[in-house]
Order: structure tokens, then C-alpha cells, then sequence
């Protein structure tokens, strides 16, 4: 017998194979000898109770031989003198579209303006010490693109717009652990993200593909209606029928290039706020209901979502025991956002903590047009820098002091490594979002006991959620509504929010950029 079932363990048992197997014997019904092996499908974590349980969903097999999960292929192959697709934008959506491309017998020329993994180092080292921020490498910029630190988090909801199996089994094939093929929430980390994605590059490139770093978009060369090429900043030109437009939510530069050639962009609600973290201990007392966590339970993490003032306000990329990271791409602004190493023990818990914001919030301040979003969201980040402290330096203030408009005569440390600075975060926010987000800790801190406290602390400011724009295209083809040949993709085209939907884009891209030529 072969059969699917569900059990329910203790942490510390959920890692002991005898105990497993005696759960799977109880359920089944049968003595524990007849257990003849089993495989784990998923595991999540049930803590809404004072015991906190481990669900494991499992392929038991009873008095069976067993019979192992059929070995994946990434289907890869030599292109190196098939047609080609240029993919611009070496970030999750364009490896993924790259990695697909192959195994249609396609050839990727990916292009990425930013580093390679190692070279991007010394840049980020170069924000977090000295408050320097290189334009085209930085922590959104550059080879993974903003996926390579932010955290490594692969959960999605967009089950329905392609095979996020597939996706996992890819990382799965390049190095990530096997736990994240059936963890309910699955995690690289951070510290392991970039040789995963040095290996998906060293693929393409020996499958007869072409990765070309420091190489940045500059015009699209269009005849008719159709992309007959695309130019580089170094001058060169690549000729190509067909091209994935992958170039993440940050890339402001090609949002204008692409307005300033009468090509067709909207401006698209999006949400910001603030970075806010807590000691992760407060988090997992609350969560767990402890007083100190089981060493065999993860980090605790959270989900809050509010409406407040008739507008959206949710907890976003949640990183447990992670830091908070400088993520500007331009000197002058100041972007906060999250992530956290594989095994998750910085003793500080942050999220992102936004508010939606639309069309009329841009009209406020007469940004109107395809670009409006855009130049609210930069709006809001020069603000930070102006009020912040220099170099980086984040404005700052603690959670119940800003609910009272109070500024902080004193803040907690804090694992941002330019600093932060105490100040009212209402100079920096809008009124629209500061008003909303004020009411909403309060409401979180009634939702999540010990949540509102003043040993949490609002780093300003989180505003790269999504894109502020989307790049339409038909929803049958993938192509832009107006240019033949040309495919907006994933988090920058407005179409995704994530790794594992940036990497499905992707490969729904190379489908269509495939079947186009």
C-alpha cells in the first residue's frame, strides 16, 4: 500500500526518523515494521496552540517497496549556434527565462548592467561602510539582481501562472538544500543565494549562451513596429528578433527610455513605508507562546494586514533573525529593505511595513502621467535622505514614540549598518501613509501580543515593493501591446512580486520570445 497521509509531531520529534515512522504506523493503522520507508511532501508549522505542532504531509509505504521520486532534468542543452533572444537583466526572471530558453534550443544573451556576484561585493560593502552608492551595482543591481539579497524567501501565491515545482527543483539542481521542495515556506539565505546563482550563469554559458556584465541598456532600435536590435553602454549593438525585458522594479532609467520613445508604460499603485524590527526573541515569545524558543522551531516570523483610512496597510518581506540592508541605486536617496542568512540567527526580526498608495496620492503632489508613481515613490526616498543623517544614515524613531508623534531621544540598536538617526517619521512619509501606518501598529499590536512596543524601531524608508509601473502587453502573446518582439517581464513590467513569480515570468516569456521567432 501507498499511501498519502498527514501526521502531527512535536519540533524535536519531526527530526527523529523512529518517531516519524511511529507516527506513520499510528495513522495508518499498521505495525511500525510494516513501514517499509516514506518521503516527506510538505512540512508546515501549527502554533496556534500553547504546544506547537509539526504537520508533515507524507507518501508512506506499507508493506511496499519504495519506490524513489523520478530524478529531475533541467532539460539542457548545446545552443551555442541556435537563434537567439536577448534577455535584458540578469535578475531571477531573466537566469529563469535564460535557463528556459535553452531548453527550447534557444540561445540567452542575458545582458545585466550590474557585476558579477563576487565584484558586487565590494560595492555593497561600500554602502554599508562609507554610504556609497554605485549606480549600476548595488543591492538591486547586479547579477541575481535585488533576489540575490533579499533573503532567498521562495514562497508564492501564483501557484496558477506556472510550475513553481519546477522553479524550486531548479534551485533545488543548483545547489539549495532539498528541504526547501516541501517547507511550507522555503528559504535559501541570503549567504548561500550567490553560488547558487554563479552556477545557473556557469550553465547558461556551457550550454553555448553569453552573460555580459557592466553591459546597460541605452536605446531599442525599433523598424515598423518591431525590435530589430538593442544598444549598450558600450556602444555596441546586438541585433535580435525577439527580447525579454527583465530589468527589475528599480530600474528608473529604462522606465524613461522607454516613455521618451513614445513606447507605452502606466503608472500603477504600489505601497511604502517603513522597515520595522523587533528582537527576535519578542517575536518568537509572541508567536510561540514561550519563553524562550525550541531549538528545534525556526525563528518565528509574521503576517499582518490592516485597512486603515480606506487604504491597504500589510507587513511585507518578513526576515526572522535578519538585518536590514541599504537598498538605494542612486546617491541622494535613502531605500531600506530586508533579508536574512540560511540559518537565520541575527538576533534582530524586521519587515517591511507598507501602505498602499495610487493615483490620486501622486496627483497631491502634480505628478501625473506614466512616470507619476515613480516620481512619488523617489519623492519619498530623497526625503529620507534629506532628514537622515548622512552616508545612508536612515531616519529612524521607536515604534510607540512614533504612534505618539514623539521623537525618540534615544534608539535601540539596530542591524542596519550605515546607522540610523532619530527623527520624526512623519517628515519623511506622506501624510496619506504616515496617518494610515500610525493607526496600523496600533492595530497590530492588538492582532499580536507584544507587537506594539518601544523596543521595536521604524527605519525609514521601504518603498521598493513593487514597480511603479507596468509595461502592458497582450495578455495572449506576452508582447508589448505597441512593439512587436519585445517582452515585458516580471517585477519590472509590473507582473510579478517575488522570486519564485519573477522566475515563472520568466519562463512564460521565453515560451512566447521562443515561439516568436
Amino acid at each position: 500500500m501507498i499511501k498519502t497521509i498527514t501526521i502531527a509531531l512535536s519540533p524535536s520529534e519531526s527530526f527523529q526518523e523512529d518517531k516519524i515512522r511511529t507516527g506513520i504506523a499510528a495513522e495508518c493503522g499498521v505495525a511500525v515494521s510494516r513501514v517499509t520507508g516514506y518521503s516527506v511532501q510538505k512540512r508546515s508549522i501549527d502554533a496556534r496552540s500553547r504546544q506547537v505542532k509539526i504537520i508533515i504531509q507524507i507518501k508512506a509505504f506499507i508493506d511496499e517497496q519504495v519506490i524513489p521520486e523520478p530524478a529531475f532534468d533541467p532539460e539542457l542543452r548545446d545552443v551555442s549556434i541556435a537563434a537567439h533572444v536577448v534577455i535584458v537583466g540578469a535578475g531571477p526572471a531573466g537566469l529563469f527565462a535564460a535557463l528556459k530558453l535553452i531548453s527550447l534550443g534557444v540561445k540567452p544573451i542575458v545582458i545585466e548592467r550590474g557585476k558579477d556576484v563576487r565584484s558586487r561585493r565590494r560595492d555593497l560593502a561600500a554602502m554599508n561602510k562609507d554610504g556609497i552608492v554605485n549606480p549600476e551595482s548595488n543591492y538591486c543591481f547586479g547579477e541575481g539582481g535585488a533576489g540575490t539579497y533579499s533573503d532567498g524567501k521562495l514562497y508564492t501565491r501564483s501557484t496558477k501562472r506556472g510550475n513553481v515545482q519546477r522553479i524550486l527543483q531548479l534551485f533545488h539542481h543548483f545547489g539549495a538544500a532539498p528541504d526547501i521542495l516541501y517547507e511550507a515556506h522555503p528559504h535559501i539565505g541570503t549567504n548561500k543565494l550567490p553560488q547558487i546563482i554563479t552556477a545557473i550563469r556557469e550553465q547558461i554559458v556551457a550550454c553555448g549562451g553569453a552573460v555580459l556584465f557592466d553591459t546597460k541598456l541605452t536605446d531599442i532600435v525599433i523598424d515598423s513596429d518591431h525590435i530589430t536590435a538593442i544598444k549598450t553602454s558600450d556602444g555596441g549593438t546586438i541585433e535580435c528578433k525577439a527580447m525579454i525585458l527583465a530589468t527589475g522594479h528599480s530600474a528608473r532609467d529604462v522606465f524613461r527610455l522607454l516613455h521618451d520613445k513614445g513606447i507605452a508604460v502606466e503608472s500603477k499603485p504600489f505601497a511604502l513605508g517603513v522597515r520595522i524590527e523587533h528582537p527576535q526573541l519578542l517575536i518568537d515569545q509572541s508567536q510561540y507562546r514561550c519563553d524562550i524558543r525550541d531549538t528545534y522551531l525556526p525563528p518565528a516570523s509574521y503576517s499582518l494586514v490592516a485597512q486603515e483610512n480606506g487604504r491597504g496597510v500589510f507587513s511585507f518581506c518578513m526576515c526572522p533573525g535578519g538585518i536590514i540592508a541599504p537598498a538605494a541605486t542612486a546617491p541622494g536617496e535613502i531605500v531600506v529593505n530586508g533579508w536574512s542568512p540560511s540559518k537565520r540567527n541575527n538576533p534582530y526580526a524586521n519587515s517591511g511595513t507598507v501602505v498602499s498608495v495610487d493615483e490620486k496620492d501622486f496627483a497631491q503632489y502634480k505628478f501625473t502621467g506614466p512616470l507619476a508613481a515613480m516620481q512619488y515613490q523617489q519623492m519619498v526616498e530623497q526625503k529620507a535622505f534629506e532628514i537622515g543623517g548622512g552616508k545612508l544614515v536612515a531616519p529612524a524613531q521607536r515604534m510607540a514614540d512614533f504612534a505618539a508623534g514623539k521623537v525618540s531621544s534615544t534608539l535601540p540598536d539596530c542591524s542596519y549598518l550605515p546607522g540610523i538617526h532619530s527623527a520624526a517619521i512623519s517628515s519623511v512619509l506622506p501624510k496619506e501613509v504616515n496617518d494610515a501606518l500610525k493607526k496600523a501598529v496600533i492595530d497590530f499590536g492588538k492582532k499580536m501580543k507584544g507587537y506594539f512596543t518601544n523596543e521595536a524601531v521604524l527605519v525609514a524608508t521601504e518603498s521598493r515593493t513593487s514597480s511603479p509601473v507596468r509595461i502592458p502587453r497582450d495578455k495572449d502573446t506576452l508582447q508589448h501591446t505597441q512593439i512587436k518582439g519585445l517582452f515585458p517581464c516580471a517585477e519590472g513590467a509590473g507582473y510579478a512580486g517575488g522570486i519564485v513569480s519573477a522566475a515563472i515570468d520568466g519562463e512564460r516569456c521565453a515560451e512566447a520570445a521562443a515561439a516568436a521567432l
